[in-house]
């Protein structure tokens, strides 16, 4: 393999020669509450490096990188081992919904502790009975003298345990999309509780989080009041610029896959075509991947869905592999076996960050121009 050169020889330069703070370990794009500590302090060598918030324009601290140069980042620091920033919501979702929507003191007052990792954010989006279907939201901020008072149950919210700040999306007007609007919310304001959510991987990244009269400055408000799904749509999207990285740690998982079916004596002819098959489908993935950023699609592309669902379903292949590797060791193995927590965290890969099935759809009608489904509520 060729030495890398320009913007991803600085950056591996730059990792290679940087002591990161004890502890640190590539968590994936959100922390757990024990990770917090260390992201944090990670985050603070990142931006007093010049590599934190690279999408960022210069004037916020950021270095106005292109895609490629972030996507090069990213796939850097998961060769290090190492979390590309502390999480995903802070530089990657709220920074720039508060660069194109938010007030001037908004930003004064949030940005530069986004980047520093001073203040952890979550997103308070998805409902119980509105995950991928936003327009359903329910959870309403009523206008009064005193402030927003805010009344609903939001869940799937990533590192809602542990954040300072939140960007939400309530109701407040009529139904569908106009009617919902999104603010900034303090996570210690009265009337907040976060409950963690243990997933089977034994982790609690995500959380509920009820509001029951939770009262809001009037100040909260980003943008304008409905303009909420305006505001939502500028946050998708950006996690695929990680798909590079994806790569890298699934091409670890079939090399720690082989190597645990070998040592039980397990690597036979059909699994070693399978992980034959899988690792052909990891380089299209990343091959699929480079020609969409060379090509200069964005994040919020509609061509990045492919690579999306690519990801995904290749990630849960893997997973289902790790079952016929490890044998019945499989159920008894789950402290010791990275494996293990693949094979149970891999299914919710087709879920997380817009399911299948709404990749597919996005596919179907807005590259192969096909028709909508009926809507059922028509």
């Amino acid at each position: 393999m060729s030495e890398p050169s320009g913007f991803r020889a600085e950056v591996r330069a730059w990792l290679a020669a940087t002591q990161g703070p004890e502890g640190l370990h590539d968590y994936g794009p959100t922390p757990q509450a024990g990770d917090v500590p260390t992201g944090r302090a990670w985050q603070a060598l990142l931006a007093e490096a010049g590599y934190a918030c690279l999408h960022w324009p210069e004037q916020w601290g950021g270095r106005d990188a292109s895609v490629a140069d972030q996507a090069a980042f990213a796939e850097e620091a998961a060769r290090a081992d190492v979390p590309r920033q502390l999480s995903i919501v802070g530089p990657d979702l709220v920074g720039p919904v508060l660069m194109a929507y938010g007030s001037e003191l908004q930003k004064s007052a949030y940005l530069p502790s986004i980047r520093t990792g001073e203040h952890l954010w979550c997103q308070l989006f998805s409902e119980p009975d509105a995950g991928s279907d936003l327009a359903s939201v329910r959870t309403r901020a009523r206008e009064t003298p005193e402030g927003w008072v805010v009344d609903g149950q939001k869940v799937w919210t990533s590192g809602g345990v542990g954040s300072d700040f939140g960007i939400l999306l309530a109701r407040t007007g009529g139904s569908g999309h106009a009617g919902l609007s999104m603010f900034v919310v303090s996570m210690d304001t009265p009337g907040i509780e976060v409950r963690p959510l243990r997933q089977m991987d034994g982790e609690s990244k995500f959380n509920e989080v009820y509001f029951t009269g939770a009262v809001l400055p009037l100040d909260a408000l980003i943008g304008a009041e409905g303009q909420g799904w305006k505001v939502a749509t500028t946050t998708l999207g950006r996690e695929r610029l990680s798909l590079g990285a994806n790569s890298v740690e699934m091409f670890r998982a079939l090399e720690h896959l082989v190597a645990a079916a070998e040592s039980r004596g397990r690597l036979g002819a059909s699994l070693r075509a399978s992980v034959s098959e899988l690792w052909v489908r990891v380089w299209l993935l990343r091959t699929t991947w480079e020609r969409a950023i060379a090509e200069g699609a964005e994040p919020g592309d509609a061509s990045f869905s492919v690579l999306k669902l690519m990801t995904a379903e290749t990630q849960r292949a893997i997973g289902d592999l790790g079952i016929e590797a490890l044998g019945p060791d499989a159920l008894a193995s789950e402290q010791d076996e990275p494996l293990v927590q693949r094979m149970l965290v891999s299914h919710a890969q087709t879920i997380l960050g817009g399911t299948s099935e709404i990749q597919r759809n996005i596919l179907a009608e807005r590259i192969l121009g096909l028709p909508r489904e009926p809507s059922p509520r028509a």
